[in-house]
C-alpha cells in the first residue's frame, strides 16, 4: 500500500520565521482562552449574584391596582353636594363614580380619585 518513511514521522525543525509565527499564534491562543475564561466567570458571578440577591430580599408589600396597599385599608371622606341622592356607584382604577340627583333634580356624575382624595370630575347629565 503506502510506505511510510521514518523521516516523515519526525517533525522537522521550522525555519526561524515560521517558528516566530507559531509562537505568536500560541500566545494569541493563550490570551484568547484567558479572556474567554474571565468572561465566563464574570457571567457566572453575575448569575450567582442575582440568584442570591433575590432570595435575601424582603417581599414587597402587596399593592392593588388602585395603588392602595392591600394590608392597610384606605379611609376617606367624600363631600357630596347637599341633598345629593346617590343612585349608583362604580369603582375603576382608583376612582369612584357617584351617579345621582341634586336637590334641584339635575342628574350628575361625580368622580372622586382615591389617591388624591379630591373630586376630579363633576358632570351634569342633560337630557330626557
Amino acid at each position: 500500500m503506502t510506505a511510510i518513511e521514518p523521516d516523515d514521522q519526525e517533525e522537522k525543525p521550522l525555519d526561524p520565521a515560521m517558528e516566530s509565527v507559531r509562537r505568536k499564534m500560541v500566545r494569541l491562543q493563550i490570551v484568547s482562552g484567558a479572556i474567554m475564561f474571565v468572561s465566563l466567570m464574570a457571567v457566572f458571578g453575575a448569575v450567582v449574584y442575582k440568584v442570591t440577591r433575590s432570595e435575601s430580599k424582603e417581599p414587597a408589600p402587596a399593592v392593588s391596582a388602585s395603588g392602595v396597599p392591600s394590608d392597610a385599608p384606605l379611609a376617606a371622606t367624600v363631600s357630596l353636594p347637599l341633598g345629593f341622592k346617590v343612585q349608583s356607584t362604580s369603582f375603576s382604577a382608583g376612582q369612584i363614580l357617584f351617579y345621582g340627583e341634586t336637590v334641584e333634580g339635575k342628574r350628575k356624575a361625580l368622580v372622586l380619585d382615591l389617591r388624591t382624595g379630591r373630586t376630579v370630575a363633576d358632570v351634569t347629565v342633560a337630557g330626557n
